[in-house]
């Protein structure tokens, strides 16, 4: 009988201790995961506080979109088959082949009906 009473208190805190170690390993993911949620943080702050310095968004015009101040003379190097270096990606024009909104058509046909007369 005792040798039962035993058993039975052995698996009892078996689970209980399996439970534990669960919720510990659960513990340490959540704590690791916060830790990279930080870093992220800290990162995208930085990155913030570069991006509200006049300098650093002049750099990035110049760089990314090719601008010039006032009064400067921008140049390309061209490439003999007609590359340039360091060319600047192509813009994206959103209004090719879109289809016009339900107002840009009654303006149109409402201009074209006045046209007619």
């Amino acid at each position: 009988m005792l040798g039962l009473v035993l058993l039975v208190l052995l698996v009892s805190y078996g689970s209980s201790m399996r439970a534990w170690l669960d919720q510990r390993n659960d513990i340490a993911q959540a704590e690791q995961q916060i830790s990279s949620s930080r870093d992220q943080v800290a990162d995208l702050e930085r990155e913030k506080r570069r991006w509200s310095d006049e300098a650093y968004v002049e750099q990035q015009a110049r760089e990314r979109l090719g601008y010039l101040q006032p009064g400067e003379t921008g140049y390309r190097v061209v490439l003999p088959d007609g590359e340039a270096v360091g060319a600047l990606a192509e813009p994206v024009n959103g209004i090719e082949g879109e289809e016009p909104t339900w107002y840009e058509t009654l303006w149109a046909s409402s201009r074209q009906a006045g046209n007619d007369q």
